[in-house]
């Protein structure tokens, strides 16, 4: 059996523009955890979601919202951190059972001794943009122009850290030569670009098409899409995923199958309607810039899941290199992919 490595606790930054924002989203389905939680027997199973108004983890919000933990009879309550740091941070030290965030994690921890998975793999892509501000366009037209300037991430040690630094040395800008601003997402980021905090960032939709929207900035790297994700990193770049620690997951075969089932059958709906069928399925309040425009922001993103819940074969090898690019941690160290995710509960899923 796997174990459970013990090591130093991952840092936390928080951000407390965006803390606001995390009580919001976890407001936003009490009533679906409370009737989670009290129509089924057993324990209830916490899903820390690293926002669970972004698009590119709708799928943790959706299956709630279908009802589909229910019909397989296990209770889950979905959290919110809007930064992936952080939620992995509450799954470190046991304070939830998954996190709904990117599969990159898994390998950052596994360096640092902690061994986490990847049990359903929601997407094959980041789903990020790079968007700059229309005051700095003029000076920032690409990764090449990152030196000197301060760029949003929704949090340091969060993916579009990752990301953000692998563009950077990819294009030959030193990770020193630029400033990373938390800013989280959603509103926080907008008035950041907004009021100049930041020259441009990393952020997911629904936030890209209310900048877009309200003409704020402009898009320079997108890898919302397959091609996208091959042209920016090299690669598909699995991302959203169900991650848990490893011994958890030995021990709870039953409930995590339970969970793969619901996840997946979300993902084939999802393959199966138009991103304003999904929208309607929704929570009213997480198209802050209208039904059309969060309609068109899931279009948009909508490329990047996968219908299976199954890994991209390339896809983990292509997130090392990525990480291997800039990260001291992972530079020289020893990676088991194959510990890093599994494929034995969405293959079982009917």
């Amino acid at each position: 059996m796997r174990t459970f490595g013990k090591s130093a606790k991952v840092s936390a930054m928080a951000v407390a523009g965006v803390m606001c924002l995390s009580l919001t989203g976890c407001a936003d389905d009490s009533s679906a955890n409370k009737q989670d939680s009290e129509s089924l027997k057993g324990d209830t199973v916490k899903i820390m979601v690293g926002g669970l108004d972004k698009v590119i983890y709708l799928p943790a919000v959706l299956t709630q919202r279908l009802g589909y933990f229910r019909e397989e009879g296990v209770a889950v309550k979905l959290l919110s951190e809007p930064a992936g740091v952080q939620a992995t941070t509450s799954l470190v030290s046991g304070d939830v059972q998954g996190v709904v965030g990117f599969y990159d994690h898994t390998l950052d921890l596994q360096a640092k001794g902690k061994q986490v998975e990847s049990v359903v793999q929601l997407a094959q892509t980041p789903g990020e943009v790079e968007i700059v501000s229309k005051q700095a366009a003029s000076g920032l037209a690409s990764p090449k122009d990152f030196k000197g300037k301060k760029l949003g991430v929704t949090g340091l040690g969060s993916s579009t850290d990752f990301l953000t630094k692998y563009l950077a040395v990819k294009n030959g800008v030193q990770v020193s030569d630029f400033t990373p601003v938390a800013v989280g997402a959603g509103q926080t980021f907008i008035s950041a670009l907004e009021k100049g905090a930041i020259d441009g960032g990393m952020t997911t939709d629904p936030t890209v098409a209310q900048v877009l929207a309200k003409d704020l900035g402009k898009v320079i790297v997108d890898m919302r899409t397959p091609e996208g994700s091959r042209a920016a990193l090299g690669g598909l770049y699995p991302a959203s995923s169900l991650y848990m620690n490893t011994d958890w997951v030995d021990t709870h075969k039953e409930t995590v199958q339970k969970l793969a089932n619901a996840m997946v059958k979300t993902l084939k709906w999802m393959s199966e309607h138009t991103p304003e069928e999904i929208a309607a399925q929704m929570p009213a309040d997480y198209a802050k810039g209208g039904k059309e425009q969060y309609a068109k922001a899931i279009e948009s993103t909508l490329p990047m899941f996968t219908k299976d819940g199954v890994m991209p074969a390339d896809g983990p090898k292509t997130v090392l290199e990525v990480l291997k690019s800039f990260n001291p941690t992972l530079k020289n160290a020893s990676v088991d992919l194959k510990k890093t995710y599994t494929t034995e509960f969405v293959e079982k899923v009917g």
